[in-house]
This record gives structure tokens, sequence and C-alpha cells, in this order.
């Protein structure tokens, strides 16, 4: 019968690659996937309108995702999003973008002014401001798609009503959609 001894290193080694062979089965089950753990979903501008217009944008309250279709139908692009922080003040259907403003001002609503009587207006450029550094306003009155200062808001549902971006990427939809763009919150 032969002595065997292993070094240190070989028991490590050993231990790492035992432990690595769970990692290598989930990785096998993840290839093999038929639906995404996050319960992410693409979404497809067809299933939503008749036409691409001036393009499209469908707001996806359950999964926290803007998902943005450009009128030639060349451009795709998903962001992230905050979502409104109840059902009762999330408002689904159609409208479409009516006017863009960069620099935004923020003035509580009513119904804020009500729970927070401490909250006044904040001008646009503001750090601080509530919508961020642009804002896409809907054809509903107070509903606008627009940036945060407050990252921490993205991916919860964390707001009034609106659907929330970080600043730089409600720069990139500024830039893509255009007055007229339709708009569909689910």
């Amino acid at each position: 019968m032969q002595d065997r001894h292993f070094s240190r290193r070989q028991v490590i080694a050993g231990a790492a690659a035992a432990l690595m062979l769970p990692a290598i089965a989930r990785a096998q089950d993840v290839l093999t996937a038929t639906r995404n753990a996050s319960s992410w979903q693409a979404q497809d501008w067809r299933d939503h309108f008749d036409e691409l217009g001036k393009g499209c944008i469908v707001c996806d309250t359950v999964n926290r995702t803007l998902h943005f279709w450009s009128g030639d139908g060349e451009t795709y692009n998903v962001y992230p999003t905050s979502v409104p922080k109840t059902d009762e003040l999330t408002k689904r259907g159609y409208t479409e973008i009516v006017r863009k403003k960069v620099g935004p001002s923020w003035t509580p609503t009513a119904s804020q002014m009500e729970r927070f009587p401490d909250w006044k207006p904040v001008a646009g450029g503001a750090p601080d401001n509530p919508l961020g550094s642009h804002a896409l306003y809907l054809s509903w009155p107070a509903y606008l798609i627009h940036g945060t200062h407050d990252t921490r808001k993205i991916g919860r549902p964390s707001s009034d009503g609106c659907i929330g971006l970080y600043n730089e990427m409600i720069v990139d939809l500024f830039g893509k959609a255009e007055v007229g763009t339709q708009v569909r919150l689910i």
C-alpha cells in the first residue's frame, strides 16, 4: 500500500474544483432555460400598436422597463425604470408625447401637497429636481417620462405616477423620441 501525501495547494485546488461543479451545472441549465428568472420580457411593438408612426414606447410597469422603437424601425432600446408606488397611482393605456423639455421645473401636485405640505417647487436645472435633467410630457395631465437624480428609485415602485429613468438614459431617449411618439403603459 502506497502512502499518499497531498500538499496544501493540491487540497485547496481540489476543494475549489468541487465547489465549482454546482456552478457549472447551473450554467448548463441557464443555456437551456425557457424563461428569464428576473421575469423581464422582451416586447414587440406590433403587440401594442398598428403602426410605428413617429415611434413607439411601451412602459412595462410590472417588469419596470421602457421599450422604445424608432419610427423607421431601425432602433430598439430598453431602459430600466422606476414605476408608480401603487396600482391606484398607475395609469394604464394609450397616450403620446406632446412636449419635450430640457431642465424641466417641478411643482408638487395638489395630492402631493396634501400629503407633504412642506414640499416646494423646484427650479429647472436644480440638482435635486425630482424630474431630473429632461422630461417627456404625455397627453395625460401630470404624467411624464423623466429623469431622476435619485438613482435608488430605478427598478422600484417609487413614483406618484410617472415613469422615471436614469438621467443619462432620459437624455438618450429624449434625443430619439419625437413629439407625437405613441406611448402605452401596461
